[in-house]
């Protein structure tokens, strides 16, 4: 920003070149974390037990159930939220309908 500020290109293409070389180097410890990762997790399922193992598979196939039921609750919802939006839109309740040359106005009423 200070190379920006100040005009200074040959600043901003020291930084930017910095920047590069951090970017690299965080890609390849994210690299490193991910193989050492990889291979933890590799050696924890080989010592886990047979029964536990299959309750895990249980619980992430309910979670994967669960999880699919819920973006569609999100999904209903925000169709119910679009409808109560376009429905409350002003402050009177009113939609405005835009055929024809002028606006129409219809009231609606909601019973809660």
């Amino acid at each position: 920003m200070r190379a920006i500020a100040g005009n200074d290109l040959s600043e901003l293409e020291e930084s930017v070149a910095n920047q590069q070389e951090i970017s690299l180097e965080l890609g390849e410890l994210a690299d490193e974390m991910r193989i050492s990762a990889l291979t933890q997790h590799a050696a924890a399922i080989d010592t886990i037990e047979p029964d536990l193992m299959r309750e895990i598979r249980d619980a992430a196939g309910e979670l994967k159930r669960l999880n699919l039921r819920y973006s569609i609750l999100l999904k209903y919802s925000s169709r119910s939220v679009a409808m109560m939006a376009a429905l409350f839109h002003s402050f009177k309740g009113q939609f405005q309908e835009g055929s024809g040359a002028r606006l129409r106005h219809q009231t609606w009423s909601c019973r809660v």
